[in-house]
């Protein structure tokens, strides 16, 4: 299955899923058959990279050309919170960007192309619980907005030219290599340095503060799977729901405490509370499940007991 894919390009490859998923799809597909790119050189790379800024067509068109690539895997964007403070540059970089994407992907027929969502799709509106897939989507953050039109846009490229435009309603990441990137559900993963460095976290939620979330390792997993396949089985494309576990920040402190009794949290919510608040609280992925046979391996202490493991061993190695 992996050999149909021929080059791919990574937009955003240093961002928080990026940084992971690179290095990954060179283990399944070669490292020379990956192209990496972002607006800036990284400090290290073990593979081909481009410098690129996706709002420059012109640029991504070359790029495509000169590497011959057939997959785009489009991760640059600004996140929830970020997106906030700069609605502005959020709306141009995430529509923009997707928009530059498809156009090379439709004129250079590319196979596939690759456009996270999120679950910021919804809103208050939205049922919180179970939210199903298909739903009210009237979300309240600039990042939201973009996703829901992301996912309309990917669609009418997929109905009207054929491009085959996929995309998966990311809950939170919580990643032991990407630092956090500026999005709400980042206190699942600051959480975790600050246990480890100074035993105490001041958490910008509140404690009751559920939310969907995934370890990095089933996030990449989830989007190899959604890649390798076929076609035929999918009747959905851009708005793939897909969860794993859903906790509050109380919960998540608890299961730290069966490994660290003594860490110590206060909850000073902030900006962020009202954004958390607009989403769900649990997902209904059963489309995903049903249409390609997604299943996540990691539960709640499954999670933090691996996070706090190789987090631990990275973070007193460079003490």
């Amino acid at each position: 299955m992996s050999g149909d894919f021929g080059k791919i390009l990574v937009t955003g490859s240093y961002g928080q899923i990026g940084s992971e998923l690179t290095p990954r799809l060179r283990e399944l597909y070669g490292k020379e058959n990956v192209i990496a790119s972002g607006r800036k050189v990284p400090s290290v790379d073990r593979g081909p990279f481009e410098i690129l800024d996706v709002n420059n067509i012109k640029r991504l068109d070359e790029v495509v050309v000169e590497h011959d690539v057939e997959v785009i895997i489009h991760l640059a964007a600004l996140l929830s919170a970020s997106g906030e403070k700069n609605p502005n540059l959020a709306w141009h970089v995430n529509i923009d960007g997707l928009y530059n994407v498809l156009e090379v992907a439709k004129n250079r027929k590319l196979k596939r192309v690759f456009n996270p969502s999120s679950i910021a799709v919804f809103g208050p509106e939205t049922p919180r619980d179970k939210t199903p897939q298909e739903t009210v989507m009237k979300p309240r953050t600039m990042y939201g907005v973009t996703k829901v039109t992301g996912e309309l846009l990917g669609d009418y490229y997929n109905h009207k030219w054929g491009v085959d435009v996929r995309g998966i309603r990311f809950p939170g990441i919580i990643s032991n290599v990407a630092p956090p990137g500026g999005g709400t559900t980042d206190y699942a993963v600051e959480i975790f340095y600050e246990a480890i460095q100074n035993g105490q976290y001041t958490c910008f939620l509140r404690a009751d503060s559920t939310l969907p979330m995934m370890y990095m390792p089933d996030c990449l997993k989830g989007v190899v799977q959604l890649l390798e396949t076929d076609l035929s089985r999918l009747k959905h494309h851009t708005d793939f729901n897909m969860s794993a576990i859903s906790f509050s920040p109380a919960e998540l402190v608890v299961e730290i405490r069966r490994h660290m009794p003594e860490f110590k949290v206060e909850y000073k919510p902030d900006f962020r509370q009202a954004i958390a608040d607009s989403w769900p609280k649990s997902i209904d992925d059963s489309i995903a499940r049903k249409e390609w046979g997604w299943k996540p391996d990691y539960d709640l202490k499954a999670m933090v007991g691996d996070m706090l493991k190789v987090l631990g061993s990275r973070l007193r190695k460079t003490e």
